[in-house]
Order: structure tokens, then C-alpha cells, then sequence
């Protein structure tokens, strides 16, 4: 008697847990589809070209509410397309792009956030460009991806600066792997990085098949090289200045850029 009332009385709590469990979930889901943000109209979402966007019911957002939040809130396929008050506009504000100078100042955690914050950006822009060549318009403000381009590549030179700075301090090498300047026997300078064997160079065939020196024979052949090069760069230039020439007497008064 004594075990089954207290398997009655564990069950009894059970039961008991569970209701108010789902008492609370209610209440939860009530509330967060009382806090849902407002969906634009119809009629603006048409107004853009480039609203090719599937938007969520509310039910999705009420399933993703929760009590405690770790993340931040994400819009699934929302986030590769500009804001919904950009839609139709012609021309987007943007700011100027990052400059050496302030990524300098910047620490490295600050730097691996940003160049994230860029990709995203750049991910964003790349799909408004395909979708508008899709549907043949023109993308709003396009030199907002020159600007991220640049940005990016301004961050990765300065990152390089600080890893090739901290390589010097430690190892005094300044690349990240040792080398030299050599030739090959056609007298081409490149660089060559220096390999681990795990025999010395002198016993080894592999290593001795390499040649780092151009024959005698061969330095005509360079001079010859260099000659042609600097025909074809001379040719080219003579091409483009009689272009120009032609341009500027069919179109007196259009600006020709030089380039």
C-alpha cells in the first residue's frame, strides 16, 4: 500500500508539472506574437523591382520565439537583399570606404569582426547585382561594392602588415617562409622558398635536377626577350596615342580620358 500511494503521489506531480508547463509555453507564444513587428503593405512590396523576396508568415517568427535569446534575430533569405526602405530608389547613401590609417588603430578582434561585417556586405550587394541583371534594371548606387572591395583589401594589408611585423621580432625572417632569389636556366628571377629533406642536399637526386644558374649560352637569348618586350610596350602605346588622336577629331567636344 505504502509504494503504490507513492507512485500515486509521484504521478500526481507529474501530471501537475506538466500542465503548468504548458500554461507557460502558451503564455510565451501569446506574447511573442503580440511583440511581432509589422509586415510592410502589399502594395509597397510591389513597388520595387527587385522585391523578388519570399516573406515569412508570422507563424514562422511565433515558432522561433522564445523565452531567452542567445542569438540575435535572423531573417533567413532576408539578409542577402538591402532594407525594404531602399526598394525603388534610385541611389542608396553609403559612406566612404575604410582607409589604412583607421584600420590601424583598430585591434585584431575589432579587424576579424569587420572583415565579417564586409563580407556580408559584399555577399548582400552581389546578389541585388545579379538579381537586377535578371530582371534587367539598373542596381541602385553599384560603387558601394567598389567601396567593400576596397575596404577589404585595405584590412588584409594591414593584417599582413602585423603579421609580417611580429614574424620579424620573433624570427627575423621577414617572409613566411624562407627563401631566396634565384634564376632558372632560362634567366628567369623568381623567388624560391626553402623545403625540409630528410637527407642533405648532396645526396639527394631530386634537389640536384634543379639548376639555379643560367648558361652562358642562354644571355642573348634574354637580351633578345627584353627587346621584344619592350616592342610590343612600345607598339601599344604608339596604338592607344593614334586612337586617341582619331577620337579627338571625330569628337572635338567630348573629354577623352587618357587612359
Amino acid at each position: 500500500m505504502a509504494t503504490s500511494s507513492s507512485a500515486g503521489r509521484v504521478l500526481t506531480l507529474c501530471k501537475q508539472f506538466q500542465n503548468v508547463f504548458r500554461i507557460s509555453s502558451a503564455v510565451n507564444t501569446q506574447h511573442c506574437s503580440s511583440v511581432l513587428p509589422k509586415y510592410p503593405p502589399r502594395r509597397f512590396r510591389e513597388k520595387s523591382p527587385l522585391a523578388a523576396l519570399s516573406w515569412y508568415r508570422p507563424s514562422s517568427y511565433v515558432g522561433q520565439c522564445r523565452a531567452l535569446h542567445t542569438t540575435i534575430s535572423r531573417r533567413g533569405l532576408d539578409e542577402f537583399f538591402d532594407l525594404p526602405e531602399t526598394w525603388g530608389e534610385t541611389t542608396v547613401k553609403s559612406g566612404a570606404p575604410w582607409s589604412a590609417k583607421q584600420l590601424r588603430t583598430k585591434s585584431n578582434e575589432d579587424l576579424h569582426k569587420l572583415w565579417y561585417v564586409l563580407l556580408k556586405e559584399k555577399n548582400l550587394l552581389l546578389t541585388l547585382q545579379q538579381e537586377a541583371k535578371r530582371q534587367r534594371v539598373s542596381m541602385p548606387s553599384p560603387e558601394r561594392i567598389r567601396k567593400v572591395e576596397r575596404s577589404m583589401i585595405r584590412l588584409e594589408t594591414v593584417v599582413n602588415e602585423r603579421e609580417s611585423a611580429l614574424r620579424m621580432l620573433q624570427t627575423g625572417q621577414e617572409k613566411g617562409r624562407p627563401g631566396a632569389w634565384r634564376r632558372d636556366k632560362f634567366g628567369h628571377v623568381y623567388w624560391y622558398r626553402f623545403k625540409e629533406y630528410a637527407i642533405p642536399w648532396y645526396m639527394n637526386r631530386r634537389y640536384k635536377r634543379k639548376s639555379f644558374f643560367t648558361p652562358k649560352f642562354v644571355q642573348p637569348h634574354i637580351r633578345l626577350r627584353l627587346e621584344k618586350y619592350l616592342r610590343q610596350r612600345a607598339r601599344k602605346t604608339s596604338l592607344e596615342r593614334r586612337t586617341q588622336s582619331k577620337l579627338k577629331e571625330k569628337f572635338p567636344h567630348v573629354k577623352i580620358s587618357a587612359s
